[in-house]
């Protein structure tokens, strides 16, 4: 990868891109320039065969710790504003990757960190991590979208719960919440994230891409809103053969039938390939 970040590593192995997070000294915290890398990162490995990006963060204490607080003590009212947008703009810009981003959380995951983490598709902790929202403990509330995330996930009155009180939770209160997908031992994070992955690859990049698509359109907008979303990202999946292939190897195998008559040509262009 010829790019050169100062606030991540990336590691392209097959399906997956492995990043981390590397501001140990600055608890892997999330600042400006490590936003537009982030940007820029998902813009590069989109262009490329990699499937998933995986997250980590560097040392062994946190996952990511929050936005960067140095940056945002120097804000007021209007420079706050603005932070908050531009963090809320990078993980709507996540949400809407059509790669499989994986938070594997391996260690103190709160605030903004936990905000990054919420906009991936899956999450992964170790069993001493420790997550949440404990924004309201010095004087603000989250503002990369955790007000809106969380109670998507959890409900309004659990993530009013979690929000007013700041508490932050362990890796098996966290599961049992449903803010993660799944808990680990620390040593086996890495290979829980491919045993996870690997059912998802087995299906065409399309389909996941355009089932992502969907279901993130369940987060906003009115329910016909999201009804149209979902018929548009499966009319999409109609632009690749996939589907057609399989139909007609089942119906050339016996395993798929029909009393339905089929049109001469449905399956002809596939028999002359072969």
């Amino acid at each position: 990868m010829p790019q050169t970040f100062t606030r991540l590593l990336a590691d392209e192995q097959g399906d997956i891109c492995w990043v981390t997070i590397n501001r140990p000294g600055d608890r892997n915290s999330i600042d400006s320039v490590l936003m537009a890398e982030l940007e820029e990162l998902l813009a590069v490995v989109e262009q490329t065969q990699t499937r998933a990006m995986v997250f980590i963060g560097a040392g062994d204490t946190y996952f990511v710790g929050g936005a960067d607080g140095v940056e945002m003590m120097q804000c007021d009212p209007e420079g706050a504003r603005n932070f908050s947008i531009r963090i809320q703009k990078l993980f709507n810009r996540m949400e809407a990757s059509p790669l499989i981003l994986v938070a594997a959380i391996n260690g103190i995951c709160f605030g903004g960190g936990f905000e990054f983490a919420l906009a991936c598709d899956l999450r992964l902790a170790i069993d001493t991590a420790r997550i949440g929202l404990p924004e309201v403990k010095v004087g603000i509330i989250p503002g990369g979208g955790g007000t809106q995330r969380l109670p998507r996930l959890v409900g309004t009155g659990r993530a009013l719960q979690m929000i007013l009180s700041g508490k932050l939770y362990s890796g098996a209160d966290a599961l049992e919440l449903g803010l993660v997908h799944q808990v680990v031992p620390a040593d086996s994070l890495t290979s829980e994230v491919v045993k996870i992955l690997a059912p998802i690859f087995r299906n065409p990049q399309q389909a996941l891409s355009q089932a992502k698509r969907a279901v993130r359109a369940a987060q906003s907008g009115l329910f016909s809103e999201g009804l149209q979303a979902e018929s548009e990202a499966f009319s999409q999946c109609f632009k690749h053969d996939y589907f057609k292939k399989l139909m007609c190897r089942q119906l050339a195998e016996g395993t798929l039938k029909t009393t339905l008559p089929l049109p001469g040509w449905i399956c002809r262009e596939e028999k002359e390939k072969e």
